[in-house]
């Protein structure tokens, strides 16, 4: 009886531990950004259409006239293909200013219309719309980008 009871907590223990390695990978694995990854650039192409494509355009392109104020003081949404500024900024920057909107720039005298996104969108989601994005800048951007990443 005792060996039973034993045995029975040893399986508990193993399953309790599987279970927060899974949980543990999942996390991990979520946030991963993948440029190179058809199904995650194809699930982020979805998320930008939805969620992004009206404002920085179907293209990647922006609004027009960028880098000028609007005539409320704030900033219209820059393209996100190599001819804008994203591929500047390391993939940590990239999923602070997606998940909190660019309002910590705020203090450099940067405004936009952009909201945050982080209960809009899952870390997966903003992983994989980052992937999108970085999927449609040339090799030599993906590069130079990736070299801030290490």
């Amino acid at each position: 009886m005792i060996g039973r009871r034993r045995l029975a907590l040893a399986l508990a223990a193993v399953a309790i531990a599987i279970g927060a390695v899974t949980l543990w990978w999942q996390a991990v694995s979520a946030a991963r950004i993948d440029p190179g990854d058809a199904r995650q650039v194809a699930a982020g192409g979805a998320v930008y259409r939805a969620q992004c494509a009206r404002c920085h355009g179907a293209n990647l392109e922006g609004q027009p006239d960028w880098q000028s104020p609007l005539p409320t003081g704030r900033l219209p949404a820059p393209p996100h293909d190599e001819s804008g500024h994203t591929w500047h900024h390391p993939d940590d920057v990239l999923v602070k200013i997606v998940k909190e909107g660019p309002a910590f720039y705020a203090t450099l005298g940067v405004q936009t219309d952009m909201p945050g996104f982080r209960d809009m969108l899952s870390d997966r989601d903003i992983a994989a719309v980052i992937s999108y994005i970085k999927s449609r800048w040339p090799p030599a951007i993906q590069a130079r980008q990736a070299r801030m990443n290490r």
